[in-house]
């Protein structure tokens, strides 16, 4: 099967039922008054008749609810309201526009201006129901009844397919239908719009007057008498649109007439809605779950963005693939409606095209004349998705198929736009596409569309899934107001699906030189295509793209598609708008070569991997090193900014002697942040090691101080070895190695009671400890392994912990999964309440697993964290979120996240928004209660801030290549902002929450506690910041605010610059 052009709508394209016609009641008929029935209890837990279950049978099944059955019953009144108003039409003869109103207008682009032919308005010959909704296969939220309006025949001649006359008479007998219907109070508002953005078809549409008007709206088709033109005017190599009629130009007829098969299809299109309604419903009485399977294919449609536009997949074409594929035994009568479009989602995974061809049962239409070869490859590529998802166990295939909402920038890896469309135009003269123009009826973005769609294809190709296109909406306007120009609508957008192993490739190798098809390529590439020489000896035509860094070459596509539109169709830079890496901007680095650093991973992990070869190669420890495994972000490719290699000012500090360590000097602006690599050094177990946990810690003393004098004798790193860690520099960087003795947790759970008992009890201590020696390097490792995956993984993590940490969330929560746009769709969507999130790492997890996460996540619900995570490690406690967030806070963090992807979707989509997109980046500060100002010059993060000042301040770190191992060892992990935080916290976490951007933030947000404020009685104990209020008898205490205040200045002494008390959304 293959699918195409022309054809009515869903609603449209189904078969006539004919209203029903009212006459006016000959006087009015008295106000009934309604009294409730009181029943017994008999009566009233009776069971229901045969009949009452037939009446819920239908509300079921063919309506889908009681409450769209009774809208039913609004429609049919209505429409028969309407008949009755169309029926009193009057007869008056014209013969041009005259007889219009100044007000409304015909719903027509009139070009050429002039064509033959005469018209007059007459009473309809037939008025019928056609579409989806006589067949029940309607969808909400947008319910469309559409009204099939006859022309009469003797307003039509036989000959006017040609030159656009019928069109343009359809178009007058629909303004006439407006101007009388402007009268009647039984209309509430009109306005025109399109089937599918054709504007050959033009259709008018009518809501009621009343509180029901946004239920439904009503759609009317102008259509000719059935069988009034021949099905053989419209075969696809007819022509019926004469070039000298077109272009004004007398023209030799010794050449060959183009053909007009899209004009031909929308013509036909009009002739047939009734035999298909007659087709469908004959259908659906043969299968009981046929419109309900419609129904579910239509919704799976919208979700995808499938269902609306010029060359969509409408509702018509699903019920007619469901028919096609009943009609030939592919699926059963008997089948549910799930089943249904499971097997039509399967078929259309399958069943390839070259063409998109889908005929009607009359063989003379093809419904899908207007779809381009993209989007019906976007629909199989859909279903392959779909059906994927339907055959896996673990997932809620409902829920995602039917409920989950894909628009484009969701699921394209890149999007870019097409503005002023109007430049299409010169597309089309450089293309030489005039017959296609005058096929399409002078409408040159449809015209040039299924070509550039080609270039695109062709320049693209190897580095591409899939290309997309969105599809033009269907333009409504007012009657009163002419027909908007075909540049009117938004721009075109395109999504791009790449291969990531080719996608950022800066070199297209093209065919030998002395092949055939060297000239085809030097055609496409235009003049940057040259003769190059590889190390293979091979000299071939090659196109090098600019791009050094991975951020860069990610935008190689960019610059094809910008080449090949400007050199082909004549279409300038300024007219592509590129979204694909707009957001990167917010983890973007350097200023000689931007980086959003992919470099810099890469570089602290071959550092690393270095260290940890070095490592196991020592010689001389009393126990050998079991493992070497990094625990850090910068080792996963998850770490916002990556550490960068430093080379150090050596004058901006002054050498501590004794330690050979550099301390800044007075009055110099905070040094560089360098953040430790933390490495976990696993020992050997042996009995040696003792059972004390204080003796432990001293073995382990000792194990760093060993590795630092190996390091240093050996590999001459400079080594400070602590109690808890060993610091290495090395490459410019700093390791920070922890020997780990896998027992120790255990130790540390056990004690012995006064009984001489020995306890075992879990505690933070013991926890904590597993989590930085056991659960962070596996969880380092597989984020690691998902990455050589992935490619993306890193940089969309990463966008995600910006976006949390410039809301001032980065406290509250702590996760590393899942993309950006995907990421805040998640967070705001997601069911925390009663679903646990299962991150199935690496596929481990089976259905059986799942079901048993759930059912050990319903049994304990009110003991698990809020937001519960489950791993394959860790099913039942949901160790990463277990302290953080709250109830209250996930409920903020989801409202934003909801907020942040609304506003960054349309920022991203549309070119004409005044702010940028680091807008989702910004928090709202007015929420807080006070606002603690830090002195720039004191925050080592301040270039990582979403808007860094213009001023920067020297740090004590020079430019160039990073210096060599060795050394005086440089200040590590030193960052005033966390340690005051930490300070505030640990001072007033009882009274108010502290929120600051981890990433170059300048200010503090402060929330008070509501509970904190109340009045409690005076003890001694507890009058830290506090006041005392006597009252009576009895004396209370409350938190003293300007204490606090003035506390928070004294303690911040150099690094607050002002606090901020925002006194009027303080309520005690």
């Amino acid at each position: 099967m293959i699918l195409s052009d022309c054809f009515h709508e869903e609603e449209e394209n189904e078969a006539p039922v004919k209203a029903k016609r009212i006459k006016p009641d000959a006087g009015e008929e008295e106000e009934v008054v309604y009294h409730p029935v009181k029943l017994s209890r008999n009566d009233l837990y009776r069971p229901p008749t045969a009949e009452e279950l037939n009446q819920l049978k239908e509300a079921e099944s063919l309506f889908h609810c009681s409450l769209l059955k009774m809208q039913g019953i609004i429609v049919c009144v209505y429409v028969q309201c309407l008949t009755h108003l169309l029926d009193q039409l009057s007869f008056q003869k014209v013969s041009d526009l005259s007889w219009l109103s100044g007000t409304v207008k015909v719903p027509f682009l009139l070009l050429p201006k002039i064509t033959k032919g005469k018209f007059h308005m007459a009473p309809p010959a037939s008025i019928d129901l056609i579409g989806s909704y006589p067949l029940g296969t309607c969808t909400k939220p947008h319910v469309m009844v559409d009204l099939a309006v006859t022309i009469p025949a003797d307003v039509l001649h036989p000959k006017d397919v040609v030159n656009q006359r019928y069109p343009r008479k359809r178009a007058l007998y629909l303004a006439g239908l407006a101007q009388y219907l402007t009268s009647s109070s039984d209309i509430g508002t009109m306005r025109y719009s399109c089937l599918h953005g054709n504007r050959l078809r033009p259709v008018l549409l009518l809501t009621p007057p009343d509180k029901n008007s946004s239920s439904f709206t009503v759609r009317v088709h102008a259509c000719p008498p059935p069988g009034f033109f021949k099905p053989s005017r419209f075969h696809p190599q007819r022509n019926n649109i004469r070039t000298e009629w077109y272009t004004g130009l007398q023209t030799s007829h010794s050449g060959k007439i183009p053909p007009t098969p899209h004009y031909n299809s929308s013509v036909l299109g009009d002739l047939l809605p009734r035999a298909h309604l007659q087709f469908l419903s004959a259908i659906s009485s043969q299968c009981s779950a046929f419109a309900d399977g419609v129904a579910l294919l239509k919704v799976w449609l919208r979700q995808r963005e499938l269902n609306q536009g010029t060359g969509c997949f409408n509702g018509f074409l699903a019920s007619m693939l469901m028919a096609y594929l009943l009609t030939t035994h592919r699926i059963s009568n008997t089948m549910t409606a799930y089943q249904l479009l499971r097997n039509s989602l399967n078929f259309l995974e399958f069943h390839s095209a070259f063409q998109v061809v889908f005929v009607d049962p009359s063989g003379h239409l093809n419904m899908c004349a207007d779809m381009t070869a993209c989007t019906y490859m976007q629909l199989q590529h859909e279903a392959s998705v779909s059906m994927q998802f339907w055959d896996n166990p673990t997932v809620d295939g409902f829920h995602s198929l039917l409920m989950t909402p894909k628009p484009m920038i969701r699921t394209s890896d890149h999007v870019f736009q097409l503005c002023e469309l109007v430049k299409l135009q010169s597309s089309c003269k450089k293309l030489n596409l005039l017959s296609e123009l005058m096929d399409h009826s002078g409408n040159y973005i449809h015209t040039a569309l299924p070509f550039i769609l080609s270039l695109l294809q062709q320049g693209l190709d190897q580095r591409i899934q899939l290309l997309t296109h969105s599809l033009s909406p269907d333009p409504e306007w007012s009657v009163e107001s002419e027909a908007p120009k075909y540049k009117a609508q938004p721009p075109l957008s395109f999504g791009l699906l790449f291969r990531p192993e080719l996608a950022a490739s800066v070199l297209e190798r093209g065919p030998p030189a002395d092949s055939p098809k060297a000239a085809e390529f030097r055609q496409l590439w235009g003049l940057r295509s040259e003769l190059r020489r590889f190390q293979d000896g091979a000299i071939t035509e090659a196109v090098l793209w600019d791009g050094e860094s991975m951020c860069q070459k990610r935008l190689v596509p960019k610059q094809i598609i910008t080449h090949l539109l400007q050199l082909h169709a004549d279409i300038p830079e300024s007219c592509v708008r590129y979204v694909g890496a707009m957001v990167d901007d917010v983890i973007k680095s350097g200023s000689e070569v931007p980086s959003t650093g992919e470099e810099k991973s890469l570089a602290v992990v071959q550092s690393y991997d270095d260290l940890s070869r070095k490592l196991w190669r020592l010689e001389g420890l009393p126990l050998s090193i079991t493992a070497v495994q990094g625990a850090h972000p910068a080792l996963r490719y998850t770490q916002v900014f990556p550490p960068k290699p430093l080379k150090m000012d050596y004058s901006f500090f002054d050498k501590e002697k004794t330690c050979r360590s550099l301390v800044p000097k007075e009055g110099k602006p905070c040094p560089a942040y360098i953040t430790p690599i933390t490495v976990i050094c696993h020992m050997e177990g042996s009995g040696k090691w003792p059972n004390d946990r204080l003796a432990i810690r001293h073995i382990r003393a000792a194990f760093h101080i060993q590795l630092g004098e190996l390091l240093r004798k050996h590999h001459k790193y400079t080594c400070r070895p602590c109690p808890t860690h060993l610091d290495v520099w090395k490459d410019g960087l700093v390791f920070r190695i922890q020997v780990a003795y896998h027992r120790e947790p255990q130790v540390l759970r056990e004690s012995v009671n006064p009984e001489g008992l020995l306890v075992v009890r879990d505690n933070e201590e013991a926890q904590a400890l597993e989590m930085a020696t056991i659960h962070k390097p596996l969880l380092t490792s597989t984020l690691h392994g998902l990455q050589q995956q992935h490619p993306c993984f890193g940089a969309v993590c990463r966008l995600a912990k910006r976006w949390l940490g410039a809301q001032l969330f980065t406290p509250l929560l702590r996760f590393n999964h899942v993309g950006f746009l995907r990421f805040l769709h998640l967070l705001s969507s997601f069911d925390w309440k009663n679903n646990p999130l299962v991150v199935n790492l690496n596929n481990q997890l089976i259905a059986a697993d799942y079901t048993e996460i759930k059912n050990g996540f319903m049994a304990s619900r009110e003991s698990l964290p809020v937001m519960f995570i489950a791993t394959p490690k860790d099913k039942k406690l949901s160790m990463w979120t277990r302290r953080a967030p709250n109830v209250q806070m996930l409920q903020r963090v989801m409202m934003v996240a909801a907020e942040s992807l609304k506003v960054l979707e349309q920022q991203l989509m549309d070119g004409n928004q005044i702010q940028d997109v680091k807008v989702v980046m910004r928090p709202p500060l007015e929420v807080y209660d006070a606002v603690i100002h830090l002195n720039p010059k004191q925050v080592p993060l301040l270039s990582q801030a979403v808007d860094p000042p213009s001023v920067t301040f020297s740090r004590g770190v020079m430019t160039g290549s990073a210096a060599q191992s060795g050394g005086s060892l440089p200040v590590i992990d030193y960052n005033p902002v966390s340690l005051y935080l930490a300070e505030l916290r640990e001072a007033f976490g009882d009274l108010a929450l502290f929120f600051c951007d981890p990433y170059g933030g300048t200010v503090i947000a402060v929330l008070w506690k509501p509970k904190a404020f109340s009045p409690v009685p005076f003890k001694t104990s507890q009058v830290s910041a506090r006041s005392v209020k006597v009252t009576g008898d009895e004396a209370n205490t409350v938190p003293n605010v300007e204490a606090i205040l003035e506390d928070f200045q004294i303690m911040g002494k150099g690094l607050v610059k002002s606090v901020e008390a925002r006194t009027e959304k303080w309520s005690f």
